[in-house]
């Protein structure tokens, strides 16, 4: 697992920021290109290779949902491609409600709005359970929690998709 490796982690999916933040900044400065302007071509390429990896690195770990993406694949596990079967009925009604106040159906707005604030409180709850299987899959390394930690953040894929959409129409036929 390459960016762990980088910042000198043990491949873990619950990290401390603070930690994080202090080792991607230690090892920033030491490989920093401006070290190595006398160097040969070689530690300079090398430089510039571990700059970009570590920014990577920083950039990928320091959030949770993209950390436990990179988590995952680097394990051989991949995000299923369909949406949630408990979501199927909440995305056609959605994209009806989307549908309806693209056409000129004010009363669509009160169903979006509150598709909103259940999406959002969706949102927190998938963050906080995929917090919770963290933890638990870095004491015990259980490929099921993996199992569980690739649902969750499936359900949260297409819940923020969801949101983003019924955010932008709401913004879109609110400036009209």
């Amino acid at each position: 697992m390459k960016f762990y490796e980088a910042l000198g982690l043990e491949p873990k999916l619950a990290l401390d920021s603070e930690d994080l933040k202090k080792r991607f900044y230690d090892r920033s400065r030491q490989w920093h290109p401006d070290r190595f302007s006398r160097g040969t071509s070689e530690e300079k390429q090398r430089s510039e290779e571990m700059t970009s990896t570590l920014n990577d690195a920083f950039r990928t770990l320091r959030d949770p949902v993209s950390r436990a993406e990179y988590f995952l694949s680097q394990s051989g596990l991949e995000l299923p491609k369909d949406a949630p079967p408990e979501l199927l009925e909440e995305i056609f009604e959605l994209n009806m409600a989307l549908e309806e106040l693209r056409g000129g159906d004010e009363s669509a707005r009160e169903q979006l709005v509150s598709a909103q604030e259940r999406f959002t409180n969706m949102l927190g709850e998938a963050d906080t359970n995929l917090a919770d299987l963290f933890g638990r899959y870095d004491e015990t390394f259980d490929t099921a929690v993996l199992d569980q930690v690739r649902a969750v953040l499936n359900r949260r894929k297409y819940v923020s998709n969801l949101l983003r959409d019924v955010e932008k129409e709401l913004n879109v036929h609110s400036a009209n």
